[in-house]
């Protein structure tokens, strides 16, 4: 006997992957709809694949058909989004959305979205529980229109009962824009001494895609209109993460500490913050009874060896696109040589 049956939409990507193999394995009947209409290698034959567009006017009504028990939405990114789904109400038994921890903003205004201003970083509380402040809802930027989708969505009340999960920095295979790649290609090339600034303690509170699957499982069986924060059990230095990925490849790295900012690219990484960010997980543990099914080092064989795999005979950029987007040279090697250099 199922559970019922779940529709989720961004089926192939990083985090729709794991979703449908948690929920398939607690018993569900899924269908994964995508654009492409793919399947994972790993997905079981039972799994119903389709094609989906959800920008195609009558697409998602005519592929939920008759209603699904619980749509799980991965790539929902805004508030036209919530009324598509708010719409279709009567076909859905509840949501469960991912949104995003960009939301949150700190008590003087300052959000991901101020990064680039003068004292622009956000200083968050140590950690963010869910009920701390958003940006206001809008279409400016990612994090507006993250918050503009979860309001029209908890706006529906018992009509769409909805979990909203806010993922950290979301991490393991088939990443867009995996942030681990400053490290593992440095490793690949054979650099052995890596700048890192202010002093390597930056945190960004990571989640890996097999646990933001445990909570859209969870979730799933437990509807209910709430925003829960996704996080991993732990949310380690960026020193830290360096030295768990060099054990993984069986590198030996010398890292030298920049104090204060980066200088330039030079001591720059994805993870980069003057504050720690790290999101607050006791509501989760406490309301869906969640616990993390795979810790960060844990998770790194299998993420390294992708990324590796991935990587393989491309330049970064055509590898990964969606990190290259943001227009930063993570391995100018040759600005790190000549700092190095000067500072020797």
């Amino acid at each position: 006997m199922t559970k019922g049956n779940a529709f989720v939409l961004g089926g192939t990507g990083q985090v729709g992957r794991a979703a449908v193999r948690a929920l398939v394995a607690d018993g569900w009947e899924v269908t994964a709809a995508s654009r492409g209409g793919a399947r994972d290698e790993r997905w079981p034959d039972e799994v119903r694949s389709v094609r989906l567009d959800r920008t195609e006017e009558g697409a998602l009504a005519a592929g939920l058909g008759d209603g699904c028990d619980v749509l799980v939405d991965i790539v929902a990114y805004d508030g036209a989004h919530g009324r598509q789904l708010t719409a279709l109400a009567d076909r859905i038994g509840s949501a469960v959305v991912v949104s995003s921890g960009a939301v949150y903003e700190d008590d003087q205004g300052r959000s991901f979205d101020t990064q680039d201003r003068p004292d622009g970083f956000p200083a968050y509380p140590v950690p963010i529980p869910e009920d701390w402040r958003t940006v206001a809802p809008g279409d400016t930027s990612y994090s507006t229109r993250k918050v503009a989708l979860e309001q029209e969505l908890l706006a529906a009340g018992d009509a769409l009962p909805t979990t909203l999960l806010r993922a950290g920095a979301i991490h393991g295979p088939y990443c867009p824009g995996p942030r681990e790649l400053w490290f593992v290609k440095r490793v690949l090339d054979g650099r052995t001494v890596r700048p890192l600034a202010r002093g390597g303690a930056s945190r960004f509170h990571p989640v890996h895609v097999d646990n933001l699957a445990e909570l859209v499982r969870l979730a799933a069986e437990n509807p209910r209109s709430r925003v829960l924060n996704g996080g991993d059990p732990e949310a380690p230095t960026v020193a830290e993460i360096g030295a768990a990925i060099d054990a993984v490849m069986g590198a030996v790295s010398e890292t030298v500490l920049i104090e204060g900012p980066p200088e330039s690219t030079v001591g720059l990484t994805p993870w980069d913050s003057p504050h720690p960010v790290v999101y607050d997980m006791t509501a989760a543990e406490r309301e869906l009874g969640y616990r993390p099914v795979v810790s960060y080092a844990e998770s790194l064989p299998e993420t390294v060896a992708w990324l590796a795999g991935h990587l393989s005979g491309r330049e970064w950029r055509e590898a990964f696109p969606n990190l290259a987007k943001y227009g930063v040279d993570f391995f100018d090697y040759a600005a790190e040589d000549a700092w190095l250099a000067a500072r020797r």
